[in-house]
């Protein structure tokens, strides 16, 4: 099934994002989830304020287990993380 996984930083961390940069894409290219799609969340100034994946799981508690192994949850970068079932319709 998929899920999306909806994730916004906390103000003002950037620091920390960069900081982590380099585990988190570890993290990403060394995990059993298969990721459908991935990328950052922009702010109208094109900063980056949150990071948005669809993944492909068995289940909700697989898909939030993948989440807060991810080294930017680790690391409390997150103000919200929601996971939610997804059901695609087109593309």
């Amino acid at each position: 099934m998929l899920y999306l996984v909806h994730c916004l930083d906390k103000p003002n961390a950037g620091a920390l994002r960069k900081e982590t940069f380099d585990a988190h894409v570890a993290y990403l290219k060394s995990t059993p989830i298969e990721i459908v799609l991935a990328g950052p969340i922009l702010a109208e100034d094109e900063a980056v304020i949150g990071s948005f994946l669809v993944v492909e799981a068995d289940n909700k508690s697989e898909a939030e287990a993948f989440s807060a192994g991810d080294p930017y949850a680790k690391a409390g970068l997150f103000e919200s993380v929601h996971v939610n079932a997804w059901k695609r319709v087109r593309g």
